[in-house]
Order: structure tokens, then sequence, then C-alpha cells
């Protein structure tokens, strides 16, 4: 096949979203299909485009096999509704432009959203070349941001659940990445014959352990006898890192355990804030990393974190943060009921503790501390179930028979 993947997140930039489209591209160009990646100029999440991108409307270049067009977009370090709006919206037409002047046919285009106007791009760009379209929902958007708070305005909160709508009725088939999302798309009226069910996981060529690099990591940042308890990725709002800020301030006196946030985000600046406002010492906050170099800092760890806010929204959850800490052998503490809190006791490979309540995250951080023989046990558990059922290869393989269902 021929395929149009349309992701607005992409590597080099760092991210779940970036490691999944990655490993889909990857996996279809090692399988004989000839994929061509439509995404921005690397910025997410800074709003910085990366040295190298800077000052070009569009640069493309090859990654792994996969022809890949980066596209201009426009981007802001300050994040208010107006430039997120811009920023979306500036990819998905870049995309349109660029998904229908592309010389060729194409047998299928896949989008990944949200943002939805990724989805829309994808849309619009089947309508205008007559080609199928599978859609990827990776989060119910605008309803999510809608939870959250970040969308408020009643008349663009309609006019994005219409866009929705339309976009579903497009795709041939609509890939669910968890069990919540497939069954709320039911429960609104999506046909169950038109979903399939494409867990989240992680690519285990990149995510693997690396005791190595995680032990110079530990003498490079002072950590070597301490208990670290990592949280690495986006720093927003769903996260609800002010429950972990609040968790290290009541683990102050125990001075053997260290929290260690890596990443960025529209939230960092606040919790950096918070943690002078509180003067933690046992916190330390990193810039984000190149995905290369994920493993080493998870490697590190002695547990890997895993919180979201306390919203039913998240029920239908699967962070790919969980699979990631698992495929480098590492034990979770995860802050998120319902289908993740299942998956991880179903695999033993970490403790569930309610979302939001710091005083739950100390109790299972000491008792992870307290007991080596248990998290070992949990991370070789983890890195037994990616192995066996939450590789994002093993999800490739599926939307490629997915696609090809569509292409006919």
């Amino acid at each position: 096949m021929r395929i149009l993947h349309l992701s607005q997140y992409f590597p080099p930039e760092a991210g779940a979203v970036q490691v999944r489209a990655l490993t889909v591209a990857r996996t279809l160009a090692e399988h004989g299909h000839r994929v061509t990646v439509l995404t921005e100029l690397p910025n997410h999440p800074t709003g910085i485009v990366q040295e190298g991108y800077r000052g070009r409307l569009w640069v493309r270049e090859e990654r792994d096999g996969v022809d890949v067009l980066h596209l201009w977009v426009k981007t802001s370090p300050v994040k208010t509704f107006r430039s997120r709006m811009a920023f979306y919206l500036s990819y998905m037409l870049a995309a349109i432009v660029a998904g229908v002047l592309l010389p060729g046919r194409f047998d299928v285009i896949f989008a990944n959203s949200p943002p939805l106007f990724v989805a829309v791009a994808g849309w619009v760009i089947s309508l205008v070349r007559r080609t199928p379209f599978v859609m990827e929902v990776q989060d119910l958007w605008p309803e999510s941001a809608v939870v959250l708070g970040e969308l408020r305005n009643p008349r663009f909160i309609r006019w994005a659940e219409w866009v929705e709508e339309r976009c579903y009725r497009r795709a041939g088939r609509i890939v669910a990445v968890t069990g919540g999302i497939q069954d709320r798309l039911i429960a609104r009226g999506v046909p169950a014959s038109k979903i399939a069910l494409i867990p989240n996981g992680s690519n285990t060529d990149i995510f693997h352990p690396d005791p190595e690099g995680g032990a110079r990591l530990r003498v490079e940042l002072g950590l070597e006898d301490k208990f670290v308890a990592i949280y690495g990725g986006i720093h927003g709002i769903a996260q609800g890192l002010e429950t972990l800020i609040e968790a290290a301030r009541l683990l102050e006196d125990e001075e053997d355990v260290q929290f260690v946030f890596v990443g960025e985000g529209p939230r960092k600046e606040a919790l950096l804030a918070l943690k002078e406002r509180y003067g933690l010492t046992n916190l330390l906050m990193l810039p984000g990393q190149p995905l290369e170099r994920m493993p080493a800092y998870l490697s590190m760890a002695d547990v890997a974190l895993v919180p979201l806010r306390k919203v039913d929204l998240f029920l239908g959850a699967r962070p790919t943060k969980i699979f990631d800490a698992w495929a480098c052998g590492r034990p979770v503490i995860v802050s998120i009921d319902g289908e993740a809190r299942q998956i991880v006791e179903e695999v033993g490979g970490g403790l569930f503790v309610e979302p939001e309540n710091p005083q739950a995250i100390v109790r299972a951080i000491l008792t992870l501390r307290d007991d080596p023989a248990r998290r070992a046990e949990m991370g070789r558990r983890g890195r037994e179930a990616v192995l066996e059922r939450y590789s994002l290869q093993a999800a490739a393989r599926a939307l490629e028979a997915t696609m090809r269902s569509v292409a006919g």
C-alpha cells in the first residue's frame, strides 16, 4: 500500500504520541509499504522550533525508511486559547495543502487525533483525493478539553462536536486505543463494527532496561544512595502534578527519597514556582530529554509515577508511561482509576493509589522503598507483560490489517 499518515506530533519530538506514530510508520515501511508522514516542524512542547528546522516553510527527510514532510506551523511558547488554535489550525491548513498537492495515488489516509484538526485534515484530503480514511482516536476531544476547563466557549464547543461527528462518519474505520474510548464512541452512536480496538503499548526497540546508563545518571545527578521516584512526560493540566509536589513536601523528612520530574509543558513554570515556594530539596525538575535518553532515566529510577487528575473521563485511560516503565523493568505507582488500574493489578506490575491523594502516594512510595524484592518482581512482571502483549510493534501490525480492510 501507499499510505499517507497525518500526525501533528512526530520525532525528533519526544512523547507518547510521537513514539506510537513513528513505530506505526516504521513498521509499515519495514513490511514493504510506502509511507509518507505529514507532521509539523518540531517544536513540541516548548513552542520553539528546533535548530535545523527554523526559518523553513517545510523540511523533507527520511527517517527509518519513512518519507517525512515537516510543515510550518504557527508556534508560540505562550499557551493561550488563541495561540493553541493558531497552532492547530495552521497545521491543519498546511497538511491539507500538502496532502492534496502530493503527486501520485494513495491507497489509504491515516490520521491521529487529537488534535481533532489532524482528523479534519485527513477527512478533507480523503474527500478531495477520493481515498479511504482511517481515524485513530487517542483522546476524546473536545470532550476532554471541556472537562479539564481548557474549552469554555459554547459556540466553539458545538462547532468542534459537529466536526468530530463528521470525521467519524467519513472514516472507513475508527481506531480506539482504550476500551473506554471504544465504549464511549459506541454510546454516541458509532457502529461497533466500525471500531477497531488497538491499545497503546511501548516500543521495545527503544524502551528496554539500561542499567549502565541509569547508573551513570545517578552519579551525574548525585542520586547514588537515593530511592528515586520519577515522572517523565508532559507537565500539563491533565496530569495534576501538583499532587506529586504535595507528596514530595510530605516526604521531606525521608532523606533517602528523591522525586525527579523530566519534561516540559504548559504547567511547568507554575510547578517550578510551587517547588520554590515549598523550598523542596527532594524534588529535581529536569528539562525534556530526547526520546533515546529516556530508557536511561527510567532505568535510573526505582519506581515510575503515572498520575492523572480525578476525572471520570480518565477511567478509560491507558497512559503509555505505564508500558514504557515496564519495558525498562520498573514498577509503577498509578494514580488513575479504571482501565489503567485494572491492567496494573492484573499484571502485578505496580500499585494503584487514589487520584489526587498525596498521602496515598506517600504510603505507596514508602511501601516499595522498604521492599526491594517486591519492586524487582513487579518490574519483572511488567516487562514480561509488555513483551507478550503490550508492544507498539504488535499495535502497528494490527493497524496494518485495519488499513488493508479499507484500502481494498
